[in-house]
């Protein structure tokens, strides 16, 4: 086993993580920015080295500086967590260079399902439906020309996209070229890549994703599927597992889509395979996450599997230590994403002091965290603080305690969207599992009118 992992990254996945490595009797090397001085993963690793000032790029993005980190302390592997370095198959390529090892797929497998047309076309070859489109880059014209055929409304969407950047919803061909040229500048502003594609817009679809676990022997499994639909502007908040709103034979062709896709691309690590299925239960390929994802935590209560752990077993050459029969469903379980935002001013990224903090506790409670009392939430990353992570045996058991757990839960200092979850559990269309990505925008509609009345 590995006896040194550097974790490239920060907040509560590099804590996440570390403590993984504890478990496995790894040491930890923390890497943090001039801002990440007092994080919390820097305390509990057992080396930490500073690797630039606050800008993402002049740090957690900072590639040279990560790598000689890693070497100059001896460490023998390389955990990119999510974000930031977590899908760039260059830095892969740089680490194994270096004579470390990648904690993630290969860099040829991440290149191929990092560029979404290329990953459509790998999906097509393989049987795996995908929603109808260019299915590879456009220009303008061509992208006008594919628009017309397929029907609007259509997405526009970069083509080494991620996190809700470089896509625009086009409605009619009067704000076509507005838009594709909107979306080609941001995509080149976060991606460094420009191209676009277009995909014909799918109405008040469900987000459903499938875990996948695969080693370097050419063995894959599921570990069942999560509902992440709960979205505002392409960005998860509340995910849970397993979905209730979708038939058992979906379930089963979602499954088996899922390890094709594996098989066709190589795949040797865990990562996830997303899906958008429409009213009729057809279903769509739309991308896979080669990394760990944020709601992690959500299958790992249902499963009972560590798959960060199994994830650093599978990049050392340990073949799964598990076969498809071996995985079941304990329960259900819920995963609360707590932001420092703003909930009433358009969601605006809230840092500043933790002054207080309590954080709920109990049977089937899960808190990962990276913050602490006194704590100052630089205004440089993401704006998560904290996942509230629920299990129990059945839904509405679930949800109850989530319930609890947000009443218990209490930051004081800034303002953040544990209220907002509180309210959204109450709500009767998500008590039925009724809902799909066009639930928060509504809801979100729904209190503000609520907040008009009342005045």
């Amino acid at each position: 086993m590995f006896k040194k992992i550097l974790i490239a990254n920060r907040g509560e996945i590099a804590v996440r993580i570390i403590r993984a490595c504890k478990e496995l009797g790894i040491t930890t090397v923390a890497v943090y920015s001039k801002a990440d001085e007092d994080a919390l993963h820097k305390e509990l690793a057992n080396e930490a080295i500073c690797i630039g000032d606050a800008l993402p790029k002049d740090s957690y993005l900072n590639i040279e500086n990560i790598i000689s980190a890693a070497c100059l302390s001896g460490c023998d592997a390389i955990h990119p967590g999510f974000g930031f370095l977590s899908e760039n198959p260059q830095f892969a390529r740089m680490v194994e260079k270096c004579g470390l090892t990648f904690i993630g797929p290969n860099a040829e497998t991440m290149e191929k399902m990092g560029n979404k047309t290329e990953a459509v076309q790998l999906m097509i070859d393989s049987g795996v439906p995908v929603v109808p489109g260019s299915h590879k880059d456009v220009n303008l014209e061509e992208g006008l020309a594919c628009a017309e055929e397929i029907g609007y409304p259509v997405l526009i969407k970069a083509a080494a996209g991620g996190g809700g950047k470089g896509i625009r919803l086009v409605e009619d061909k009067e704000s076509f070229t507005r838009l594709f040229n909107e979306a080609k500048e941001e995509a080149l502003k976060f991606f460094s890549n420009d191209e676009l594609y277009i995909e014909k817009y799918i109405k008040h679809p469900k987000h459903i994703e499938v875990q996948v676990m695969c080693d370097k022997h050419g063995n894959a499994i599921h570990l069942f599927e999560r509902n992440c639909s709960l979205q505002r502007r392409n960005q998860k908040m509340v995910e849970e597992a397993p979905c209730i709103s979708i038939s058992a034979d979906l379930k089963a062709k979602l499954y088996d889509s899922a390890l094709k896709a594996c098989k066709a691309a190589k795949y040797d690590s865990v990562g996830t395979i997303e899906f958008l299925v429409d009213g009729s239960e057809n279903y769509y390929f739309i991308e896979m996450n080669t990394r760990i994802q944020v709601e992690h935590c959500v299958t790992e209560s249902v499963t009972n599997i560590d798959l960060v752990k199994n994830m650093i077993k599978i990049a050392y050459g340990l073949p799964l230590q598990y076969k498809q029969s071996d995985i079941k469903l304990y329960g259900h379980a819920i995963e609360c994403r707590i932001n420092a935002e703003d909930t009433e001013n358009d969601f605006r990224p809230n840092p500043g002091k933790i002054t207080f903090i309590n954080t709920p506790g109990g049977m089937g409670v899960r808190i990962d965290s990276a913050v602490y009392p006194g704590y100052t939430i630089p205004p440089y990353y993401d704006s998560m603080i904290l996942k509230v992570i629920c299990f129990a045996k059945t839904r509405l058991e679930c949800i109850r305690k989530m319930r609890q757990a947000l009443e218990e839960l209490i930051v004081d200092g800034v303002k953040t969207t544990v209220e907002f979850n509180y309210v959204l559990l109450h709500h009767p269309d998500f008590i039925l599992g009724h809902y799909d990505t066009s639930f928060i925008e509504g809801f979100i509609g729904e209190l503000k009118e609520n907040a008009k009345l009342v005045q």
